[in-house]
């Protein structure tokens, strides 16, 4: 009986838990544990869509390699029992330098998509931005969430199309928007060639047998309205069409002959920031300066466009130093540990953003795996800025990392 007692005093047991996809949730330790979860739970065009590149998916493995060729100088004995993430961008504190960048049909991940990415940024009240070619509203998003809102935007040839929807996030508070200048056409990604992907999905028989051995995304799927482009479908009185209707106008409406000039026809149009999503040289950087912008983003699409674009953290360095710092720059690409981001701000970046890794926990677990992905990026952040002796976000400095020489 002693011994029963000891052994009773010392140990716990966990409540089972019966769902083996919660446990795997539960145990996940980062970014990559994730995107195995949604792997699982997703059919296997979805997630090639979500998680493939561009043509040989170069630029996609080098954004994230590219984090691997800087390790960090870490200074020691500097108490760091008080962390602070918080920093200011466009005009407004943030408690965390990261975005929640635009992603487009969040909705073929889970039912809630775009509602639940926009309901944790604004628990952390930290920028959302809207995608053009979101599942949910501009209307919709608004109606969730009371945090930053920023809209992305893909330029139409039907500028009046695009002017309905620069009025209606600037009445429902919108911030800023974020021009996407890297689509003259669309990227080639050989993924979906192959899978034979559309989106909207389309039924046939490949998507029902991936539906029937998925049945978690298919149930989810398919107790919900039908995905469309919501903020096309019904802008400016359009009607709502079919999804392939709509598909067939993006694909017709993708303008190419999108130039500096046009900076000013949005400036006349949109009275918040805008900011350049899409830059991918110091040259245009800084014309970017030159036109008036609020701030860049150097990204490459996640590797989803030009095949052998730069990595975003290799531009950092060289657009500070070309615009003397005057521009505030957003890291887009690549980033899936805390250190990560650190690293990016010691280049220069202002603040970074988050695509890919939320839309792995929505795939994964919904809204807590947003949330749940977005408190491993911050945990990740604020025990690399201890280790390495920063306390806050002005502390983190050029001199905090150097190229790996051993490479």
């Amino acid at each position: 009986m002693g011994l029963l007692r000891t052994l009773q005093s010392v140990a716990s047991f966990a409540r089972p838990t019966l769902s083996a996809r919660k446990r795997r949730f539960d145990r996940a330790a980062n970014i990559d544990d994730l995107r195995l979860i949604a792997k699982r739970r997703l059919p296997g065009g979805i997630f090639d869509y979500i998680d493939g590149g561009a043509e040989d998916e170069v630029s996609l493995h080098r954004n994230r390699d590219a984090y691997q060729r800087y390790e960090f100088v870490p200074r020691i004995l500097r108490d760091v029992s008080n962390i602070d993430t918080s920093t200011t961008f466009l005009g407004r504190t943030l408690p965390s330098p990261l975005i929640f960048s635009p992603t487009g049909f969040t909705r073929i991940a889970h039912s809630q998509g775009e509602l639940a990415v926009a309901r944790v940024a604004a628990a952390h009240q930290l920028p959302y931005c809207l995608s053009t070619l979101s599942t949910r509203s501009i209307e919709e998003v608004a109606a969730v969430s009371n945090g930053p809102k920023w809209f992305q935007v893909y330029v139409w040839k039907d500028r009046a199309l695009v002017h309905d929807m620069l009025t209606r996030a600037e009445s429902l508070g919108y911030e800023a928007i974020m021009l996407t200048v890297d689509t003259a056409v669309l990227g080639r990604r050989e993924r979906d060639v192959r899978r034979g992907f559309t989106l909207p999905p389309k039924l046939g028989p490949g998507t029902l047998i991936d539906g029937i051995t998925h049945p978690s995304w298919t149930w989810d799927f398919v107790r919900h309205d039908p995905i469309t482009f919501a903020n096309i479908s019904g802008a400016a009185g359009r009607a709502v069409g079919t999804a392939v209707t709509l598909s067939d106008f993006i694909s017709e409406q993708f303008d190419p002959a999108l130039s500096w000039d046009d900076i000013a026809w949005f400036r006349e149009r949109w009275k918040g920031h805008i900011i350049l999503k899409g830059v991918q040289s110091v040259d245009d950087a800084q014309l970017a300066l030159t036109h008036g912008v609020d701030a860049i983003a150097l990204s490459n699409h996640g590797g989803r466009q030009l095949d052998g674009a730069p990595a975003p953290i290799d531009l950092i360095a060289p657009v500070v130093h070309a615009t003397h710092g005057a521009l505030p720059i957003i890291c887009d690409g690549g980033i899936r540990r805390g250190g990560d981001i650190v690293k990016a701000l010691a280049h220069g970046a202002s603040v970074c953003t988050m695509g890919r890794s939320y839309l792995y926990g929505l795939g994964a677990a919904g809204e807590a795996g947003v949330e749940r992905a977005f408190s491993m990026l911050d945990s990740e952040m604020r025990r690399t800025m201890s280790l390495a002796g920063v306390r806050t976000i002005a502390e983190i400095s050029p001199s905090l990392v150097r190229t790996v020489s051993h490479q």
